[in-house]
């Protein structure tokens, strides 16, 4: 059973995302992928958000770029941990998309990386440790590659 969500707000997306999926996958962390457009399929996205829980989700990996409404929308409809990754789009390079995840009213938080491949990777790493404080496959998964870092500077 999939423990994040992982959700894009368009199929074009797919790349900008890729780099959550392969680090999800070498964490060992079972994910599932969604297109949902919080502008185009609203009602889609209130219902992925209402069910995600009874589901198994336990965090919600969001991407959005341009006004970024999707992770926001999806942390209207639950309480599970929603990160949102700003995706690169148009004149702004996802400064627009950034600025609009990190600007959630208090009440309803949404956790924001940086913008594109390094953010996706980042909102991967960060489910981990969430999941990490509740199985410890996956907390042991996360360590092992940080002892790697250590040992290559990368």
């Amino acid at each position: 059973m999939p423990l994040v969500g992982v959700v894009m707000g368009s199929k074009s997306d797919t790349e900008a995302v890729q780099p959550a999926l392969d680090t999800l996958k070498e964490l060992g962390i079972d994910y599932e992928v969604n297109v949902i457009s919080a502008h185009r399929t609203p009602e889609k996205a209130r219902q992925y958000g209402q069910t995600a829980r009874q589901r198994g989700i336990e965090v919600i990996i969001a991407a959005a770029g341009g006004a970024a409404h999707l992770p926001g929308v999806l942390a209207s409809w639950t309480t599970i941990p929603v990160v949102g990754v700003p995706l690169p789009s148009g004149e702004l390079k996802g400064v627009d998309a950034l600025y609009s995840i990190v600007q959630m009213p208090a009440g309803i938080p949404v956790a924001c990386v940086a913008v594109g491949a390094a953010g996706a990777k980042n909102a991967a790493f960060l489910a981990a440790e969430i999941l990490g404080l509740k199985y410890e496959n996956i907390r042991k998964a996360y360590e092992d590659y940080r002892k790697k870092l250590q040992g290559d500077g990368k």
